[in-house]
Order: C-alpha cells, then structure tokens, then sequence
C-alpha cells in the first residue's frame, strides 16, 4: 500500500539498512547489517573531498557470529565509507559484544558498552534490529531442521507444547492475548471475552489436548 500523496518536495537523504541472517556450515550463526547514507546533491568533506550525489557519506557494517544459545562468539566490523578520518578509531570497541547474549535487555546492555564516546552512533543503531533479524532467522522449523542436519546435539527435536506460554504474547498488537491470531495458534492462552476461547480450545488435536490439565 503506498503512501498518502504528499505536497511537493524535494528528495535529500537516504540512509539504507541492509540485514542478512545465515546458517554457517560450523552450526553456528552470522548475522551482518550494513547502514548506508547517500545524499542527492554534492557535500564537501574535509577530508574525503567533493562528495558527489550518491556517492555514501557513511557506509559501514556489523558481523555477529552467534551460537545456539543465541550467545555472540566473534565480531567483524567494516567501515568502507566514513566522514572522518578517526570514526574507525572505535571499531576495536565492538568486540565487547563478545560474550554477550541476544535476548531480554539486549538493548540496554550495548547501550552500556558502546554508547556514547565508546560507540559509533550508526554502528550501534544496526544492534537493535540484527537482535530482531537473530530471531527471524533462526526461529522457523525449516531453520531448525537445517541447522539440527549440522549440529543435533545443539538442536532436539522439540515436541509441541501448547501450555507453553509463545516468547511472542503480547509483543505487539497482533499477538496481543486477546487476538484472533493467539485464539486460532494458542488458544490455552487466548483471553478473549467470549465463547470462542473454549470453542478453539476444543479444536485442538488430540496430541495436543495431553498437555491441558484436566
């Protein structure tokens, strides 16, 4: 669906983030972003010089290697277009991500490591989304099938547990507890006001109902 017609204007900016999710052939996982910023119209840098339109005022990226338990192992950084001369200064910096684990108060803790005078502004603003890309990557049952072929011991076959509450209940409005979405995939948490909680419910297979306690 596009955009509302907007009154007449003139294109200036555009930054675009680039996010990729791989499974390695070592059973582990890269996530890599890239953040690009081009202009429409010609800038001069100190440094760099004439900067013609198109031409990437900030071109830089992240690698993080993670593990099955979403925890990050290695680190790569690349910096190919910069405004000054000393932003890649901080790039050593980044390995302090090692070690960390991507999950609940992810955001907080980098903020920790890098913000500020530790940090590139643009570096650290690709960890908020990478965090999300982990998940996107690595959650669907193909992933898993795929990665289980390389590393089984890391990746069980898990059978379905429906009592077990979904990491995604009420993350944003469409998995709110209330959602014909949670309704129809989770109903043993669906919280809606009518008979059609115990209506879902009554669809569940067979296999499935072992788990609801009698």
């Amino acid at each position: 669906m596009p955009f509302p017609s907007a009154v007449p204007r003139t294109h200036l900016h555009t930054r675009t983030i680039d996010c990729k999710g791989y499974l390695r052939d070592d059973g582990l996982w890269d996530i890599e972003a890239r953040l690009v910023d081009t202009k429409t119209y010609t800038i001069e840098n100190r440094w760099r010089g004439a900067l013609q339109p198109g031409d990437p005022v900030h071109n830089m990226g992240l690698r993080l290697t993670i593990d099955h338990d979403f925890i990050v192992r290695e680190v790569a950084t690349t910096m190919d277009d910069q405004p000054h001369q000393v932003c890649n200064e901080v790039l050593v910096n980044f390995q302090r991500l090692i070690g960390l684990k991507i999950g609940p108060g992810w955001n907080r803790k980098t903020r920790e490591l890098l913000g500020g005078i530790e940090g590139c502004t643009h570096l650290v603003e690709l960890l908020g989304p990478m965090a999300t890309v982990v998940f996107q990557t690595t959650a669907s049952d193909s992933a898993k099938a795929m990665a289980r072929k390389i590393s089984p011991e890391n990746y069980p076959i898990v059978e379905f547990d429906p009592t077990k509450k979904p990491f995604v209940l009420n993350g944003c409005h469409t998995w709110r507890s209330a959602s014909p979405a949670v309704k129809e995939m989770y109903p043993l948490h669906y919280t809606g006001t009518d008979s059609e909680g115990d209506e879902a419910r009554e669809k569940l297979t067979d296999s499935n109902k072992k788990f609801y306690p009698k």
